[in-house]
């Protein structure tokens, strides 16, 4: 399972991963907490989770100009930029000038750039990591996030109790340091990928397209690019974005509580994570990644009748896992089946798919207001997995045979 950290390069991404979603995590659930008290909207909260994820549309340029100029130099650059916002909302915060529309308006500006950080990320990992490492390498890389989700939350929502918000998002701007820093140290291409790329010519629309061609010219990889914008836009929203409307409205909860739901997504997710890690290539990636979905969408129609938060935490730790196992084999088999020249652009289209929770949340929100919360993760989880039976069934030949190439056959 620990074999990916025999690659030196792989050794100096993982700890600036985790260091950049520790950095996301506490950020976001610092300035959503703060929206919500000083607005009581559920709407502007909505938002402001979707502005977040306002650069999907642009994701397959940062995959383009990764294969022209190398992932590792873009993902260096995205991290400084996360600093520098991070830099002025403290600035901000420390002289009491923090309001909802500067939250919000500084969302939107990292949100142009953020959803691209993972894909690049598995890139990276697609193109310095052999084969038969692969699957472990992808499931450890995401404990990165995950444990954000249980680390960075909690620490986020007591840092904020104890210090204040101020000096919590000092905090927040030594991480995202700390993960460009490290990130130096990732490999380059080597100098033969290099000049290939550079003797390409610069065509931007040709080169997405080609991309495009590719997948579609592959069922398998098709098929999980359908499944990844259908749990972003019925599943992701109800554990990414909704959750301090949960808290608050439904448990009744506090900030701290709001930290320890946030927890247990992660917790879930890594124990995912280690499960796939350890399987390595014994994993059937399209048979997980499909019968997952299902459980998945499941978990959401159960969340949404909870009305203790003890119940709900053991519901989103079950969440978590089922997410965890959906969306790691995905990413995988979406990384096998790319061809190395196009893999960034592939990854990249795959951030499209994010664009699905941005437009679930802002449904979400006036359902939630029309037929309250345990109406709209009905309604969600159930139109979600009717759809996620409909692309089994369209590509079962490539999505459930044991002998498939997408399940290792």
């Amino acid at each position: 399972m620990l074999a990916p950290f025999a690659i030196r390069s792989y050794r100096f991404q993982w700890p600036a991963d985790l260091a950049t979603s520790w950095a996301f995590e506490m950020e976001t659930l610092i300035l959503g907490w703060f929206i919500l008290v000083e607005t009581g909207s559920v709407l502007l909260l909505t938002l402001f989770a979707s502005l977040q994820f306002g650069g999907t549309l642009i994701a397959p340029a940062f995959g383009l100009a990764g294969d022209r100029i190398g992932h590792r130099n873009v993902i260096v650059l995205m991290r400084l930029l996360y600093a520098l916002l991070a830099v002025v909302l403290t600035v901000v915060i420390l002289s009491d000038g923090l309001t909802p529309v500067l939250a919000l308006v500084v969302a939107g500006i990292a949100g142009m750039v953020r959803p691209s950080d993972m894909n690049v990320r598995n890139v990276i990992i697609g193109e310095t990591m052999p084969a038969d490492r692969l699957m472990s390498a992808v499931g450890l890389s995401r404990i990165t996030t995950d444990s954000a989700r249980v680390a960075g939350a909690i620490a986020g929502a007591g840092m904020v109790a104890a210090v204040g918000m101020g000096q919590a998002y000092i905090v927040v701007v030594l991480l995202y340091l700390l993960g460009a820093l490290l990130t130096l140290g990732v490999a380059k291409r080597s100098v033969e990928a290099a000049s290939a790329a550079r003797a390409q010519p610069f065509a931007p629309l040709q080169g997405l397209r080609d991309a495009a061609r590719a997948v579609w010219e592959a069922p398998p990889q098709l098929a999980a690019m359908v499944l990844a914008v259908l749990v972003n836009l019925a599943v992701f929203p109800f554990t990414i974005g909704l959750l301090p409307y949960v808290a608050r409205e439904v448990y009744g909860a506090t900030q701290a509580d709001l930290g320890y739901m946030a927890a247990a997504v992660g917790i879930g997710a890594i124990a995912a994570s280690l499960i796939v890690s350890r399987m390595g290539t014994s994993v059937r990636a399209a048979r997980m990644m499909v019968i997952f979905c299902f459980v998945w969408h499941a978990m959401v129609i159960a969340f949404g009748h909870t009305t203790s938060l003890e119940a709900g935490l053991i519901l989103l730790v079950l969440t978590g896992l089922a997410q965890g196992l959906c969306t790691l084999p995905m990413s995988v088999l979406l990384l096998r089946g790319a061809p190395p020249a196009l893999r960034g652009r592939i990854m990249g289209m795959r951030t499209l798919a994010i664009y699905g929770l941005p437009v679930g949340l802002l449904v979400a929100g006036p359902l939630i207001e029309r037929i309250g919360f345990a109406g709209t993760a009905t309604l969600y989880g159930g139109l979600g997995a009717a759809c996620t039976l409909a692309v089994l069934l369209y590509w079962w030949s490539d999505l459930w045979p044991k002998h498939a190439p997408s399940n290792g056959g």
